[in-house]
């Protein structure tokens, strides 16, 4: 028996999506990266914890630069806009 996959509108609104169906997108999203994109495991919760602490954070996302944060973790190349990553080991503090 074939197993049933939901699909997702690639061109729908957030605001038109299912709320638990469109961050398990986001986090199946992060999960897919390329290996070679995405930090590794333990710097990507240090980034995260710092972001847990921060007032701009609301509902998964800055307040100040707009960015799901749990995917402006995950990535080498970024960097928190406000260098709160970067006593990080290799936090991108730019």
């Amino acid at each position: 028996m074939e197993m049933e996959q939901k699909r997702f509108c690639r061109k729908c609104l957030t605001r038109d999506m299912d709320q638990a169906a469109y961050f398990q997108n986001l986090h199946d999203y992060i999960a897919n990266l390329d290996e070679e994109l995405k930090v590794e495991e333990p710097l990507y919760e240090e980034r995260l914890s710092l972001c847990k602490e921060c007032d701009l954070l609301l509902d998964g996302m800055c307040r100040a630069c707009g960015c799901f944060v749990e995917l402006r973790a995950a990535m080498k190349k970024n960097a928190c806009p406000y260098e709160k990553w970067s006593a990080c080991a290799g936090g991108n503090g730019i």
